[in-house]
């Protein structure tokens, strides 16, 4: 499965439950979330494009980094 990084705004742990939670909610992935350096792991078949609007459904801006 390819691991895609992403760069979520995240501030404290609530707003690494909301990630958790649409995450888990998509399926199919399988991720980490680095809280400090704001950054969230994924190893997914989905989309780039899915995954990116999974992550934005918390209300935090998130990016694509690239491939780990």
């Amino acid at each position: 499965m390819p691991k895609h990084e992403f760069s979520v705004d995240m501030t404290c742990e609530g707003c690494s439950n909301a990630v958790t939670r649409v995450l888990n909610k998509l399926g199919g992935v399988q991720f980490e979330i680095d809280l400090p350096n704001k950054k969230v792991c994924i190893n997914s078949e989905h989309s780039i494009d899915t995954l990116l609007a999974t992550l934005k459904k918390t209300g935090k801006s998130a990016s694509y980094l690239g491939e780990k």
